[in-house]
């Protein structure tokens, strides 16, 4: 087995984490570190805006997968932390169409939580992909 730090930004390194880890063997699996509404420098985006935060998300979880040479349709595993269940509910189709037009489907939990790491983040997207 080989495991491969994935980081396509490296301001993650300072705070002792990769973006993904890439494991190879038989099959290669990644298993992606949350990803929230963070520029590609570090810094929080969208203070309160949740459909934004969501999209900018899902950006960043897609392009720790794209480093990877993996792909949304790769993903085997997503966990999806809110501060804010009812509101992301509302905006859940700005993640389900994304997904939808990826051809992903993958099994996924949804967890409400008092607050993530950065203050004013509402929305976490942790993944797990196989390819």
């Amino acid at each position: 087995m080989e495991r491969t730090a994935v980081n396509p930004v490296t301001w993650s390194l300072a705070m002792g984490f990769n973006q993904g880890e890439l494991v190879s063997g038989h099959t290669r699996t990644l298993y992606c570190a949350g990803q929230t509404a963070m520029s590609r420098e570090g810094e929080p985006r969208h203070d309160g805006d949740l459909p934004a935060q969501l999209a900018l998300s899902l950006d960043n979880l897609e392009a720790v997968l794209g480093a990877a040479g993996m792909a949304a349709a790769d993903l085997v595993r997503l966990t999806v932390y809110t501060t804010d269940v009812d509101l992301l509910l509302q905006h859940y189709g700005v993640l389900a169409s994304r997904l939808g037009a990826a051809g992903a489907a993958p099994p996924t939990t949804m967890l409400g939580v008092t607050r993530l790491a950065i203050p004013g983040q509402m929305v976490e997207l942790e993944g797990t992909a196989v390819a």
